[in-house]
């Protein structure tokens, strides 16, 4: 039996099992429902072929598009690479849908960021025979330094070029084990890569060192740039430090007005995937400008401003120096 459908097989065995009688309580009506939409489910993603596409070509899926592009660039035409989720699209919080199932029970690998990231992810995968890896291991993460989250790691390590060499690393191993006899491409394709990355990152540490010492302060709704700003050596403040918490306080907003006041901070920014109505409380509290939108956990569409993501690190870079400078005004 092909490797994929004994997978189906005995996951779909399983769903099946729970469902029916067994040394167990027996499962009420709604418990024997929910089984058979699970197995109903589980079927229609079975039904598929072995790779879950046409091509023959085994099947990675990322968690999110920011990691599907860095793995196409790895993977060349030897994988076919999807995301979980869609351009825009905010990732801490993401409610997997039934779709999403059927297309993870379809992949022969899945990859995630770690490091708290998909707090989703775990009970999504529950369940499926997939293989996963988790594409930040070998990463030293920044710890979060205060909020609810204080003392846990930073999960947006791949605001910086240098970890995503890391993340290209761990994926040239998991595509080589994935599929061996293109082990060498998967290689040659990740050393390439990681040149571009290098060189992005020598481009974004250039650019913002022409902030003047005053200036160099990213305020920002989410804490989604300590990387970045490490890198750059700019002073990092936020108003929230993880998106999961949706909605900004009173003393939240009232501590990022003072800092701005205080440092005479002459720009902030806000996150593609949230609401910039807090920044701009701060804004008319402040007299500040608003400097721009910048963006973290999603690429934007191929016509949008960051198909990828060295557009997406050199639009940020642009972005906060032409803002702290003034050159945007």
């Amino acid at each position: 039996m092909p490797k994929f459908a004994f997978r189906c097989a005995k996951v779909a065995a399983r769903a099946n099992a729970s469902g029916g009688t067994s040394s167990r309580r027996p499962l009420g009506p709604l418990g024997v429902a929910a089984a058979a939409v699970v197995l109903s489910l589980l079927l229609t993603a079975c039904g598929g072929g072995a790779a879950g596409n046409g091509d023959g070509k085994p099947v990675v899926l990322t968690t999110f598009t920011v990691l599907a592009d860095v793995a196409r660039n790895v993977a060349g035409d030897k994988l076919t690479v999807e995301s979980i989720t869609k351009a825009g699209a905010e990732i801490h919080g993401y409610e997997p849908t039934p779709g999403d199932i059927r297309k993870a029970s379809k992949a022969d690998l899945i990859l995630d960021n770690g490091l708290n990231l998909e707090a989703w992810f775990g009970q999504f995968v529950e369940g499926l025979d997939v293989k996963h890896a988790v594409v930040s291991e070998g990463v030293e993460p920044m710890s979060i330094s205060e909020d609810a989250y204080q003392g846990k790691p930073n999960p947006h390590a791949w605001m910086s070029p240098l970890n995503v060499q890391v993340y290209v690393d761990n994926m040239v191993k998991a595509f080589s084990e994935l599929d061996p006899e293109n082990a060498a491409a998967f290689k040659a394709n990740g050393e390439a890569y990681k040149g571009e990355l290098q060189a992005v990152q020598d481009q974004m540490t250039a650019s913002l060192a022409a902030v003047p010492e005053p200036q160099r302060a990213l305020v920002t709704c989410e804490g989604a740039f300590s990387y970045l700003a490490r890198d750059a050596g700019l002073k990092e403040l936020y108003i929230w430090a993880v998106n999961a918490e949706q909605q900004a306080t009173p003393q939240q907003i009232t501590r990022a007005i003072e800092y701005v006041r205080a440092n005479k901070v002459p720009a902030v920014f806000c996150e593609s995937t949230v609401s910039d109505a807090p920044m701009q409380q701060v804004v008319e509290a402040t007299g500040t400008r608003f400097g721009g939108t910048l963006y973290v956990d999603s690429l934007s569409e191929a016509d949008g401003p960051v198909p990828t993501y060295l557009d997406l690190i050199r639009h940020d870079a642009d972005v906060i120096t032409k803002a702290l400078t003034g050159a945007g005004s």
